[in-house]
């Protein structure tokens, strides 16, 4: 081995410990991201307000419209509101209501439950978090809460 090679493995060393920490503080960052995106505290306020463009589909007082209405949606079954119509897909789901769950369908709804019939998507994570904290408040209408 000559001068030149035994001077550039130490460099090399260095640059190699040097890329994996930045590799690790850049996946420590993602995940802290993540985390943050995914569990953004919602304004129950606010919420109501975003919900208004919701509310051509879907009621909050017990009414279903072209969708059901989300009073009480917490810890339904997706398809599981009595006299709402949906489609085979969403029925055939299993989803369970969750903040989780209402966070990645309201995203995304086409993605995670192929062949619904919901066409709108929230790509905000703010508003998504805001409706989710608003529908958090809406407990089951009063003829729902003996049927389910």
């Amino acid at each position: 081995m000559n001068g030149n090679q035994y001077r550039a493995l130490p460099t090399q060393r260095r640059s190699r410990s040097g890329r994996l920490a930045c590799r690790l503080v850049f996946v420590a960052s993602l995940i802290s991201s993540a985390a943050t995106t995914a569990f953004a505290e919602g304004d129950a306020v606010r919420g109501k307000t975003v919900f208004n463009r919701c509310g051509t589909c879907h009621s909050t007082t017990g009414q279903n419209r072209m969708g059901p209405s989300l009073d009480g949606i917490f810890g339904r079954t997706a398809g599981g509101k009595t006299g709402a119509r949906y489609s085979n897909a969403l029925k055939n789901s299993g989803i369970v209501w969750n903040d989780e769950n209402l966070d990645r369908f309201l995203y995304a709804p086409r993605q995670v439950v192929p062949g619904t019939t919901m066409t709108i998507d929230v790509r905000q994570a703010q508003d998504r978090a805001d409706i989710i904290a608003f529908l958090k408040t809406l407990a089951p209408a009063a003829a729902d809460a003996t049927q389910e």
